[in-house]
């Protein structure tokens, strides 16, 4: 079984990503796989799903690829609506026909809570806003029907590796393009993925030029991101 590289949560950021892939091909790796948020935010995201198109990794739709076409949802924002407006119509029709669950050797893979791409799997917020790590039980109540014994996820941009009681595992790589989105303790400029070889699980982050990136979500507009990019405190 080869190693594979599993990345999630890109956002467009092209120079992180790119830099995940050197790091993770300095390993060994040849393989690939995308968990999904791959476009949204004031980056690059027609480079980025040009990058991703030419190679064809196995990739699963998170929710702010169905924000592209759902621009009245909850969740939806300015940002998701200016990722669909720099992607061609070829781009968009990729985005479109994404799954939302797929098998690797070894693992199930889903975008965030299996059935629900928006809810947080590993993680609780709190009602004043922090970010903890949820209990077994919450976890168990979560995957409901999945009976995985490894499952991959994103979306919360935490990197994190669980086991529960019956032996079921889940493991989280955390966020290639923005991995302070979250952050609950001080944030990592860091790029972070992880490589699942052999069905062991290692949890990576590589440092990439965040500062261009920071100077990309300004141009666009984006302060806040620019600050996530450069490292963040605590929430």
């Amino acid at each position: 079984m080869p190693a594979i590289a599993v990345l999630s949560d890109i956002h467009g950021n092209l120079p992180a990503m790119e830099a995940v892939v050197a790091d993770a091909q300095a390993r060994g790796c040849t393989h690939f796989a995308n968990l999904g948020d791959i476009l949204s935010g004031p980056l690059w995201p027609r480079e980025t799903a040009a990058w991703l198109m030419e190679r064809g990794w196995p990739t699963i739709a998170g929710n702010h690829e169905r924000y592209l076409f759902e621009p009245q949802a909850p969740f939806a924002g300015p940002l998701d609506a200016f990722a669909r407006s720099q992607c061609t119509p070829a781009q968009l029709g990729w985005i479109a026909a994404l799954p939302v669950e797929m098998a690797l050797p070894g693992a199930w893979c889903t975008h965030a809570t299996p059935g629900n791409d928006e809810q947080m799997l590993l993680e609780t917020i709190l009602p004043d806003g922090r970010i903890v790590a949820a209990d077994e039980a919450e976890i168990v109540a979560r995957l409901g029907a999945c009976r995985q014994d490894l499952l991959l996820h994103g979306h919360s941009h935490v990197p994190r590796q669980v086991t529960l009681a019956d032996g079921r595992r889940i493991a989280n790589p955390g966020s290639v393009g923005l991995p302070s989105h979250l952050a609950s303790q001080p944030g990592t400029a860091k790029a972070q993925y992880l490589i699942l070889e052999k069905g062991a699980v290692t949890l990576l982050a590589t440092g990439y030029d965040h500062e261009c990136a920071a100077r990309r979500a300004e141009a666009n507009g984006s302060p806040g991101w620019a600050r996530m990019l450069r490292e963040t405190p605590p929430r």
